[in-house]
C-alpha cells in the first residue's frame, strides 16, 4: 500500500492547496474569523487535538515545546477517542497526501507540526 506524506499548514496560508492532498483541522476550538464553507475541509478532528488544559498550559510558548510535544502523544496515546481520530488519519495518510490545519501562527511549534511529524515516520 503506498503511503503518503502529511504537513501542517495555517489554515489561513492553505488556500489554494492541491486538490489531492486532504484537508484536516486538526484544532479542537473553530479558528476565528474562518467560515466553515470556506474552510473547504474533508474532516475536523477535534478529539486529536490536545486537551483544553493541555493547550492552555502550553500557551504556545517555545520554552514548553518538548514538554508540551511529550505530554501531547501521551494524550494521543491514552484516550480512546483521539487513538480513534489518529487511526483515521492513519488511514487517510496510506492513501492520499494530507495537509494538517491549523490556527496556530506558528505552525511549527503546533500539534499539526506533531501529528505531521508522528505520521511521516511510520512509514
Amino acid at each position: 500500500m503506498a503511503r503518503y506524506q502529511a504537513r501542517a499548514l495555517r489554515i489561513r496560508d492553505a488556500e489554494g492547496t492541491p486538490a489531492d492532498e486532504a484537508r484536516v483541522l486538526v484544532d479542537r476550538v473553530w479558528p476565528r474569523g474562518v467560515s466553515k464553507r470556506d474552510a473547504n475541509l474533508d474532516e475536523w478532528l477535534r478529539d486529536v487535538a490536545p486537551s483544553t488544559e493541555l493547550r492552555k498550559w502550553y500557551n504556545h510558548d517555545r520554552e514548553k515545546w518538548n514538554e508540551f510535544r511529550t505530554h501531547y502523544r501521551a494524550e494521543l496515546d491514552n484516550s480512546a477517542q483521539a487513538q480513534q481520530a489518529w487511526q483515521w488519519l492513519q488511514d487517510l495518510v496510506a492513501n492520499r497526501p494530507v495537509v494538517l490545519l491549523t490556527q496556530s501562527r506558528d505552525v511549527d511549534y503546533s500539534q499539526a507540526a506533531v501529528l505531521a511529524d508522528r505520521l511521516n515516520r511510520m512509514q
